[in-house]
């Protein structure tokens, strides 16, 4: 019978048999190269990846700080929301129920035409000026497209509502001199016979 002294004894000669080998150093070197190597690459996409954010976001937040519009030219007309006057008022040829006296059979006037197509105010001082220019008055020429004699009445309202004024061409739609008392955009109310329009015009100081 085999004494536990023994048992040991054949437990420490079979362990000694089996052979472990040495892990080679030079595979564990470049093993653990790699390891860092892999380690370096991911810190490096996580850095360019930040910094590729914030090279984004900065554009983004100056952008946001520039104002989004810009102040109106110095000696421009005053104008309230929804106004349309224009200035200067551009040169182009006159509609053909508006060319009577003109010797061209295709005149090219600056004109602004009545909000429902009725009337032509065809301009010949531009810019019109308040006060008006020395010696240059504010000469409108009134057209109407149904020829009428009444009076034109014309109730104009500056742009703001700040000022109003009222003028009458004698004897219908015709040539005038239209003064209004301060620069900006106007809206003009127009009534002659049976007719009525209405346009803005713009007016700037001198």
């Amino acid at each position: 019978m085999i004494d536990e002294r023994e048992v040991a004894q054949l437990l420490r000669a079979a362990t000694d048999d089996i052979g472990v080998p040495a892990a080679p150093a030079r595979e564990l070197a470049a093993a653990g190269g790699r390891r860092r190597r892999r380690r370096w690459v991911a810190t490096s996409l996580a850095t360019a990846t930040a910094v590729a954010a914030v090279a984004v976001a900065v554009p983004v937040v100056l952008t946001s700080e520039r104002p989004d519009r810009t102040d109106p030219p110095v000696g421009s007309p005053t104008t309230a929301p929804g106004a349309s006057c224009v200035d200067p008022v551009p040169t182009r040829v006159l509609p053909s129920w508006a060319r009577t006296g003109f010797s061209d059979p295709r005149p090219r006037m600056p004109y602004v035409l009545g909000d429902d197509g009725h009337i032509a105010a065809i301009l010949f001082a531009a810019p019109l000026t308040s006060p008006p220019s020395p010696g240059q008055g504010n000469k409108i020429l009134w057209v109407s497209r149904v020829d009428q004699a009444s009076s034109l009445r014309i109730s104009a309202t500056l742009g703001d509502g700040t000022a109003s004024a009222t003028r009458v061409v004698q004897g219908g739609p015709g040539p005038s001199i239209i003064d209004l008392p301060e620069p900006g955009c106007w809206h003009l109310t127009l009534r002659w016979g049976d007719s009525s329009d209405t346009l803005d015009l713009a007016y700037v100081a001198p």
